[in-house]
């Protein structure tokens, strides 16, 4: 089942079952309607506006996203990577014991399922440059300075 919610960068798509929720998304488009939220997505969509809200740092609902063991070992180090912190590519492969993975691990970021939830927008390049991001690279600045939040400059 699938249903989709209203957030700041725009209407997020779940879609999971009683296994978990198995991908959460972004979409571009503009229409939104109001759905009733199933049981078994309950969870996600509370935890999601709360996140939204900056009530939460941490999901916890139950999760099933598909992938390869590479994948999945990938999306286990991105959540690993504090609120409010950022990785590099090349610090996220060396956490993995391969530092030639670096276009790999990418590649398994870019496939990441669970939007927001694993984390994939606090991978930046070894520069600080905010590299590729499926959602956009406006919607990751977005994420990145919503968690980490510039410091405002005394006035007087």
């Amino acid at each position: 089942m699938t249903i989709s919610i209203k957030t700041p960068l725009g209407t997020c798509e779940i879609t999971g079952d009683k296994e978990g929720i198995s991908k959460i998304e972004i979409l571009d488009q503009k229409e939104f309607k109001q759905e009733d939220v199933p049981e078994e997505l309950e969870a996600a969509v509370e935890q999601l506006n709360r996140y939204f809200s900056g009530e939460l740092k941490d999901f916890n609902f139950k999760m099933n996203p598909s992938g390869t063991e590479f994948q999945k070992k990938v999306w286990q180090a991105l959540n690993k990577i504090p609120y409010g912190k950022t990785r590099s590519y090349l610090e996220l492969s060396k956490e993995l014991g391969n530092v030639k993975a670096i276009r790999a691990v990418a590649a398994a970021n870019g496939k990441n399922p669970l939007w927001i939830v694993t984390p994939c927008h606090r991978v930046i390049g070894s520069n600080g440059s905010l590299t590729g991001y499926a959602g956009g690279l406006w919607r990751k600045k977005w994420l990145l300075d919503f968690e980490n939040p510039p410091l405002q400059q005394e006035l007087f």
